[in-house]
């Protein structure tokens, strides 16, 4: 089965896989906002709203999902509120037909708001919480954000896309070449610990009065701060404000080496240039085609030369300071 290939993974055989584990579906499939993989929301005949996740071929291997699952049981009974998957039989990880899959309770809330200093304190706690438990161990098999992955394999991905045009493809990779350079200087993280790795506000749900957070699909190794630097954003007073927001509440369940601060252009600079590589990685993916046809166009590529000139400015600026 190719690694971009969902063509087979029709409605009925999504109800077969569901059925095979013995659940059983009364309502239609309604498909979620994924495009990594494929999520249906469905009434079982418990009349419960559940999700099925059906993972992408060859992306994980079945023991580094199983792993991010155990993470999500020892953050549950470390009471950290996650979706965690469902278990049948002692099982999380199931098969049909060659696709992997898992299931989840659906689970509904209110959209976290970043620019509410009182959302971001209660956030704060929770990554706390959720790094208190992260720290006490580290993956075996899930990766480690590295720059090999995300900065060097990601513009291998672009260049094989052929999707920028002759006449932007040396302003761009000139400037994506330098500031890969820059940020492989300054990405030297003083620790590890297992993240969340893709904390940002559509993974963070207020469901009745507390945070949950949903889809660990990313969860690897890497820097704290990777779980916190998401939610800033503004000028630069209004990030310090934002984080002393977050770290103060922050420190009250876990502690963050403030030397990591210095790491947070860098990874963004990682996660943009990642972005890029993952959309041209996925492109003969028929939905990234539908769903991402802005990608194949130059005014695209004309924003991203812009965008990666501002980054590379930044790399060049002293790193975010906590107010006195």
């Amino acid at each position: 089965m190719s690694t971009f290939d969902f063509s087979d993974l029709t409605p009925e055989r999504i109800l077969d896989a569901v059925e095979s584990i013995g659940v059983y579906p009364i309502s239609g499939l309604l498909p979620l906002n994924s495009y990594e993989n494929r999520v249906y929301q469905f009434v079982a005949e418990d009349n419960k709203r559940y999700v099925v996740k059906f993972y992408r071929p060859e992306r994980w291997s079945s023991l580094q999902i199983q792993e991010e699952h155990d993470f999500s049981y020892e953050l549950v009974d470390g009471e950290v509120p996650v979706v965690a998957p469902i278990k049948r039989d002692n099982t999380s990880l199931f098969e049909y037909q060659g696709y992997r899959f898992a299931m989840f309770p659906s689970v509904g809330g209110r959209t976290f708001e970043a620019d509410n200093y009182d959302h971001l304190e209660v956030l704060g706690r929770f990554i706390g919480r959720l790094h208190s438990v992260a720290k006490t161990k580290q993956f075996a098999v899930r990766p480690t954000i590295s720059c090999q992955e995300f900065l060097h394999d990601a513009k291998r991905s672009l260049i094989d896309s052929n999707l920028i045009s002759p006449s932007l493809e040396t302003p761009f990779m000139t400037v994506l070449q330098q500031v890969i350079t820059l940020t492989e200087e300054k990405y030297s993280p003083i620790n590890e610990i297992r993240l969340h790795g893709d904390c940002h506000i559509g993974n963070i749900l207020w469901t009745g009065n507390e945070l949950t957070f949903v889809d660990l699909d990313d969860a690897r190794q890497g820097p704290a701060v990777q779980d916190l630097w998401m939610m800033l954003s503004g000028d630069e007073s209004e990030q310090r404000m934002q984080m002393d927001t977050l770290l103060c509440a922050y420190d009250e369940f876990s502690s963050l080496d403030l030397q990591e601060l210095r790491l947070i252009e860098p990874l963004r600079a990682l996660r943009m240039i990642n972005y890029m590589g993952w959309l041209a990685k996925r492109w003969n993916d028929l939905a990234f085609q539908r769903n991402f046809s802005w990608f194949a166009s130059d005014k695209y590529w004309e924003q991203q030369i812009l965008s990666l000139k501002e980054q590379l400015a930044a790399l060049h600026e002293a790193p975010l300071k906590l107010l006195p």
